[in-house]
């Protein structure tokens, strides 16, 4: 046909969505929503009755699950809303350095070491004392979106 050559620039990623569509309807509290671009957990959900204008609505009220702000959304009930893919997995803690940075141990025997110590205060000093104490300690890191901080912290005893 043609005798030209055409190249194309391809400026998207291979990989999975950071996000999934679902019905607003059918999404309930502790369930997870995207709000104003923000990965969220919910904590609560009413629902209006069909008015003059037709759909009943979803009000939505959510919590960041990286930095804990309180987040609001109405929509639609027939709407679909999108719902971030989150991810929990376990690390062994190995060190934390100076610019709190932590050093984890994947489940492969390679480490993590892009991750910073948590902004919460009573989950930062457990984890330091810990540290300081010697003890085996294994972090959850949630994952959503892109982004990853430390959730939850295990002692799984003296080292």
């Amino acid at each position: 046909m043609s005798d030209e050559e055409h190249q194309f620039e391809s400026k998207a990623d291979a990989g999975a969505s950071k996000t999934f569509p679902q019905q607003a309807g059918t999404i309930r509290k502790n369930g997870y929503i995207v709000i104003k671009g923000r990965a969220c957990k919910v904590v609560e959900v009413s629902t209006s009755k069909t008015g003059k204008h037709g759909h009943a609505k979803c009000h939505f009220v959510a919590i960041d699950i990286f930095n804990g702000k309180k987040l609001e959304d109405i929509v639609p009930s027939s709407h679909n809303c999108d719902v971030p893919h989150v991810n929990r997995t376990d690390y062994q803690l190995i060190d934390i350095s100076e610019d709190g940075f932590v050093s984890l141990l994947t489940d492969s025997g390679s480490t993590k070491d892009d991750l910073k110590l948590p902004t919460d205060d009573a989950l930062l000093t457990q984890i330091k004392d810990g540290f300081a104490e010697g003890k085996d300690l294994v972090v959850s890191v949630m994952s959503a979106m892109g982004e990853e901080q430390i959730c939850a912290l295990k002692d799984i005893g003296p080292k």
